[in-house]
């Protein structure tokens, strides 16, 4: 492989940055609502994709478990359809240029800024017994993800303005001083993915956190433990009418938008396709749907970690491309500042 992505100038295509933490497994939520998006993107944009196992540290992880999570995900994040012919997609921790910028970032980035962050408030509020400086600091290591690659889109969704809103003001401060180092980076909103809720809470967002397991599907979860999960999903107390968007059937709702997404088909041709049917017929088939949808990921994820020379191989280059296109934006930098370079 090339050790850059980059494309003649005549071709050139902006280049959009998307990080995740690989912190426990992928729900069948992040994969309809976010990671397929990951994938569609590489056709349109010049990606660069990264686990950020950095900035999950600001919360105590088992090492063990943490090391299995984070070759798990990116065993996963491959089998979704992540290229790395197309992109460049690594580790963060396996490129120090990471850390590095965020300590000079650190010191052009106002006390009172950070401390205005919501993140840092809202995870002060639920770990109060670990508020570390990485926790508060948390923005600035992203602003170096973000600028080390000349990003200039970011994809966002709600709760993740903020980050991309201080990340250009630190480009732009830095850049005021120093000329023209850091492209200043746009927020980019995705096409809406769709929003999966509980199956057992179909009020909220389906989530790794659900107090009732049966809430939650994994992408590497079993058939049989799927269709367990559907056959209990909650819909409502009538015996059987597929209605989407009606608020006394919320349950329904969120297993005809599971339905629509995996089969393709629209609103309209699910409510005719269970018309009279009832629910012992279509949650069997919602879950049928979400197994097949998913089996072909979690077999190549399974193979793909069988293949520990091959994954290997793949998390080295990822590692030294993306470090490539980072020296070359910290080289700038420590020279602006004026550190003495060898």
């Amino acid at each position: 492989m090339e050790n850059t992505v980059n494309t003649t100038p005549e071709t050139k295509k902006k280049r959009v940055l998307s990080m995740i933490q690989p912190t426990g497994m992928f729900t069948l939520g992040n994969y309809l609502g976010a990671l397929k998006n990951f994938v569609a993107l590489q056709n349109d944009y010049e990606c660069v994709y990264a686990l950020a196992d950095l900035h999950a540290i600001t919360v105590r992880q088992n090492p063990a478990e943490f090391r299995k999570n984070t070759l798990s995900a990116y065993a996963m994040m491959l089998a979704l359809g992540i290229d790395p012919e197309k992109s460049i997609f690594f580790i963060q921790s396996q490129v120090p240029e990471h850390a590095q910028l965020a300590w000079v970032l650190s010191c052009y980035t106002q006390f009172g800024e950070l401390s205005r962050m919501t993140q840092f408030k809202d995870k002060s509020s639920k770990n109060a017994d670990n508020i570390n400086a990485g926790l508060f600091t948390y923005p600035a290591l992203m602003a170096a993800d973000i600028l080390l690659y000349q990003t200039d889109l970011v994809p966002v969704g709600g709760d993740q303005k903020q980050h991309v809103e201080i990340c250009r003001d630190i480009a732009m401060r830095f850049n005021n001083i120093y000329g023209d180092v850091f492209t200043i980076p746009e927020p980019y909103i995705p096409p809406t993915g769709a929003r999966i809720m509980s199956l057992t809470s179909p009020e909220n967002k389906m989530s790794k956190s659900d107090k009732d397991p049966g809430g939650c599907i994994y992408i590497m979860q079993s058939p049989d433990d799927i269709m367990r999960c559907f056959k209990r999903a909650v819909t409502d107390s009538e015996t059987g009418h597929c209605v989407y968007a009606c608020p006394e059937k919320l349950g329904v709702t969120n297993l005809m938008q599971i339905y629509s997404v995996c089969t393709g088909k629209t609103m309209d041709e699910i409510e005719a396709e269970f018309d009279g049917m009832g629910y012992g017929a279509f949650k069997p088939a919602v879950g049928e749907a979400v197994v097949e949808t998913l089996r072909p990921i979690r077999e190549e994820a399974e193979r793909l970690m069988k293949d520990k020379a091959y994954l290997e191989d793949i998390l080295r280059d990822g590692a030294e491309r993306a470090a490539y296109a980072a020296n070359r934006t910290l080289r700038k930098v420590y020279k602006k500042i004026g550190f003495v370079q060898i």
